[in-house]
């Protein structure tokens, strides 16, 4: 990493490693995602050999990948423009061109896939609805079952752990589950198990009202219990589904807490469980034949992936505020995979609780700059989703702008999850509103204990975090002096016929029916009802291939803003929700940094910042996706 660099920058270069997956029946072949090159790609490694390899060289990049049973092949979902849909492919381990997965398979939008012995099992979804697509001994591909309704495979919502590794088809690979939202309701997905063969549906499971996700089935052929999180107590909780006798016997836990379970030791004797408390995580081993629980020791942070390998170790990947995330085996010192070349320190992540207007406690953190005296100004970082949490975690975006002066802020409003389904659900029908009192509420909060300079506060966020920065400048004018939108929701009814099918299938739960049929909480609670309120300089950016917030609704919206001469920024890049590629990410802050020096009173300008008016920012590395550009800019004078 070269020194000149600021520190900020040296962050968002240092590469990241993600969390490997193993071949079942050659797990000394492992492949994870890293950014060495750059971009995202998948990287193979053979722990016997130490050889190792860079396996994708996508010009979009990806951030996920399987490997075939027997490790011999590599497989991801092409995506060439960056909406996310594209087609399934796989190359060898050892290295050679991708061709297609197998025969049959359509193009479309990756709802999950499962790699097994004989069975090949993906869900993909297009413009006209879901398909459950199964592939047996190299066979082509045969719908096995079809919905206009949401469908994902078993383990597709699984947040850390093996996901439909472990949660799509029994060891035998005779039965398959998927979640589904035949009841028009993805929010609350049933479970259906379907008979691989037939298609026939073998059982039914559904808690109406309430959330039912796959986590993993028995790994012992025949045995036909699949263990599945609940929310029957108020919060994601583990049970096992015995498919004999229909019965749902709850895991008994000592606290009412967001837990999954990340994996089944390969004999069946336990459950390796995370607990989510307060925005960190925790690991436990559940012993189901004595009923244990025992924590399994690890630093503080937050997980992005926990499994038991076959010989029963636990790798798990650890990160936190100060240190992006590294992959360790449980009771072991010396960390399994580390990225190369180091990175420079972050700071830390401080809890953060206060009562909103409801009197409920909303939970987030701060970090505090460095050598700057209080009050301090602040930035609000608005987290996307609106079904995500702000953990404890490695973020160079919110470092740089601690690094330019900035109190920054992350909490987890209503909405969010890991504090209960009620907490989650208080947006379906009743969207924007609760979260923009949440984000006042911490306001006043930061303001009233000393912490915060109500003249420089600054509120930003990407996708739903986007939307509520719009929603607030325009509710709320007079309480952030600018504001940074990252592929927003600016124009929501607009936006729906755009959306990818899954997207549209989640508004629909979330809003209780299309855009369309809801017209008055459109008129409510979408940002472009109050964009002549507006008065903050923004500046907004988007991607030209986002399936997840469309780029022509957010162009709606900044036609308005230039239409009365409001002072914006308008940053263009050819990708999709986000960019895989490091230069890219670098630019979309720098430009982000340059807007905050320039309309933020008393901040720092920091060193790399900014990118000329025709979007250039450096070399571009060979083979790059278009760079990121400034496509529309009406002038913002400067605070300084």
């Amino acid at each position: 990493m070269p020194d000149h660099l600021p520190l900020w920058e040296q962050r968002f270069r240092a590469p990241i490693v993600g969390f490997p997956t193993w071949a079942p029946g050659a797990p000394n072949r492992i492949l994870y995602t890293s950014s060495e090159s750059g971009v995202y790609q998948l990287h193979a490694r053979d722990l016997a050999t130490g050889e190792a390899r860079q396996i994708t060289h996508e010009p979009v990049g990806l951030i996920s990948g399987d490997l075939s049973h027997d490790g011999e092949w590599v497989v991801w979902h092409r995506d060439l423009t960056g909406d996310e849909s594209g087609t399934f492919v796989t190359a060898p381990f050892t290295g050679g061109d991708a061709e297609p997965l197998v025969e049959g398979l359509p193009n479309g939008w990756d709802q999950g896939l499962a790699l097994e012995r004989r069975r090949i099992v993906a869900v993909v979804a297009d413009r006209n609805g879901f398909g459950v697509y199964v592939s047996t001994d190299g066979r082509p591909a045969r719908r096995l079952a079809w919905s206009r309704e949401s469908i994902t495979l078993g383990g597709a919502n699984v947040m850390v752990g093996a996901g439909t590794a472990a949660g799509a088809l029994a060891a035998d690979e005779s039965l398959l589950c998927i979640e589904h939202a035949e009841h028009g309701d993805l929010i609350h997905p049933a479970l259906r198990i379907l008979d691989t063969e037939t298609g026939e549906v073998v059982a039914d499971l559904r808690d109406e009202g309430k959330a039912l996700n796959a986590f993993a089935w028995s790994p012992i052929p025949g045995d036909r219990r699949l263990v599945i999180g609940h929310e029957r107590r108020g919060e994601k909780a583990p049970a096992i589904w015995n498919l004999e006798t229909g019965e749902v016997a709850d895991i008994p836990l000592p606290w009412d807490r967001l837990t999954e379970v990340a994996d089944v030791w390969p004999d069946g004797s336990a459950l390796l469980l995370v607990e989510t408390r307060l925005g960190r995580h925790h690991l436990h081993r559940y012993d189901l034949g004595r009923g244990e629980l025992r924590e399994l020791p690890i630093s503080q942070g937050s997980l992005t992936g926990a499994r038991v390998r076959p010989d029963g170790e636990v790798w798990y990947r650890l990160q936190r505020g100060e240190h992006p995330g590294i992959v360790y085996a449980a009771g072991r010192d010396e960390p399994i995979l580390v990225p190369p070349g180091g990175s420079p320190a972050g700071r830390p992540f401080i809890p953060w609780s206060y009562s909103n207007p409801k009197g409920q406690t909303v939970h987030g953190w701060r970090i505090e700059p460095e050598g700057m005296p209080k009050p301090w100004p602040t930035l609000f970082l608005i987290h996307g989703g609106p079904t995500s949490i702000d953990l404890d975690r490695w973020t160079p975006e919110a470092q740089a702008y601690v690094d330019a002066g900035f109190q920054v802020v992350m909490l987890n409003y209503r909405g969010s999850i890991g504090f209960g389904a009620a907490w989650r659900d208080e947006l379906i029908g009743n969207i924007g509103w609760p979260e923009v009192e949440d984000i006042l509420a911490g306001l006043d909060d930061l303001v009233g204990t000393g912490l915060t300079d109500p003249a420089r506060a600054v509120i930003a966020g990407w996708s739903w975090g986007g939307y509520l920065t719009l929603l607030m400048h325009g509710m709320h004018p007079d309480r952030f002096v600018a504001g940074v939108a990252g592929v927003p929701v600016g124009d929501y009814a607009a936006g729906y016929e755009d959306l990818s099918p899954l997207l549209q299938a989640y508004d629909r739960a979330l809003l209780g029916g299309a855009p369309s049929e809801v017209p008055e909480l459109m008129a409510e609670r979408s940002p472009i009802s109050y964009v002549d309120r507006v008065s903050a300089p923004l500046l907004i950016l988007a991607g030209e291939n986002d399936s997840r917030c469309p780029i022509r609704q957010v162009l709606i919206y900044t036609d308005r803003l230039k239409e009365r001469g409001h002072p914006h920024e308008v940053y263009l890049f050819s990708t999709g929700h986000s960019s895989f590629e490091i230069d890219e990410r670098t630019r979309q802050v720098g430009v982000i940094l340059d807007f905050l020096a320039r309309t933020g009173p008393g901040v720092r300008r920091l060193p790399g910042g900014g990118a000329d008016r025709d979007g250039s920012l450096g070399q571009l590395r060979a083979g790059a996706t278009a760079a990121g550009r400034m496509v529309e800019a009406v002038m913002i004078p400067s605070t300084k």
